[in-house]
């Protein structure tokens, strides 16, 4: 097993991690896109029997630099990451990796994908920076130090009532996805709108901008959300208990929403979104 030192984390070694989440980010996504123009020709795999969970050649080689450019700079933190597994996870400082968060979206030729890179130190997510090449985005965000989008504040919206704005949505084919359509019954009795665009993290993004007033998925993974999930609780808004229990392994039911709308779209999911 490997030797994991504990690492630095006076404000240097917290800020040396800030900016390499961003800077990583940026250069994962527009490694990224460099494959996303010539899709056509690239190898794509579902995972199992999922065939809502795709895989491509872009996924692996963008996972794997990000992967070197840790090694390169913070040899000793651990990692999550949706293609390569978890490793050091006895660490302080772990980083949760999604190298192409909308695979689905990527392969098919629909702008809604991106690179997510975040961080959890002591087991609480402290930064995260998500990368959105189609239209030129990067969001950020360090716990106590604010949320952007590149360097405009983000601020959730201040809806009171579903009727108020868009709710993203999501489910797949794990357990769990019976609750999808009791909650859409749910939203629509109550005048709510939903979108789905196929990228958790984006979704996430656009709930800590304002842009969305929630976002719900039946079960997410951590490397979908990790790093939105500073952003959101930066810019104001609130989110379920995401990692109990294996959440970051395993992943868990999800809600992040603005403050005045949360607890509206919490009693239409039910209890089983703080379902073990």
């Amino acid at each position: 097993m490997t030797d994991f030192q504990q690492p630095s984390l006076d404000d240097g070694g917290l800020d040396a991690r800030y900016g390499f989440a961003k800077r990583v980010a940026k250069e994962a996504a527009e490694r990224a896109m460099a494959f996303y123009v010539r899709r056509g020709s690239l190898a794509v795999a579902h995972k199992g029997d999922d065939l809502q969970d795709m895989v491509s050649i872009a996924d692996q080689d963008v996972e794997a630099f990000i992967r070197g450019e840790l090694a390169r700079h913070f040899p000793h933190d651990g990692i999550v990451g949706e293609e390569g597994g978890s490793d050091g996870l006895q660490a302080r400082c772990i980083w949760v990796i999604d190298p192409i968060d909308g695979t689905a979206c990527f392969v098919n030729g629909l702008h809604n994908w991106c690179v997510s890179i975040g961080l959890l130190v002591d087991g609480e997510p402290l930064l995260g920076a998500i990368a959105d090449p189609n239209h030129d985005e990067l969001f950020h965000g360090f716990v106590g130090r604010g949320a952007f989008v590149d360097d405009t504040p983000l601020q959730a919206h201040g809806a009171r009532h579903v009727r108020e704005g868009l709710v993203g949505v999501g489910t797949t084919h794990r357990p769990g996805k019976e609750h999808f359509l009791p909650f859409l019954h749910a939203l629509l009795d109550q005048g709510g709108q939903f979108v789905r665009n196929g990228s958790g993290a984006l979704m996430t993004a656009y709930v800590a901008a304002g842009r969305l007033i929630g976002y719900y998925e039946t079960h997410l993974k951590s490397w979908d959300c990790l790093a939105g999930l500073v952003l959101v609780r930066e810019a104001g808004g609130r989110s379920s208990d995401f990692l109990r229990g294996d959440g970051l392994l395993g992943g868990n039911p999800y809600l992040v929403a603005a403050p005045g709308v949360y607890e509206q779209l919490a009693a239409m999911i039910g209890p089983s979104l703080d379902a073990p």
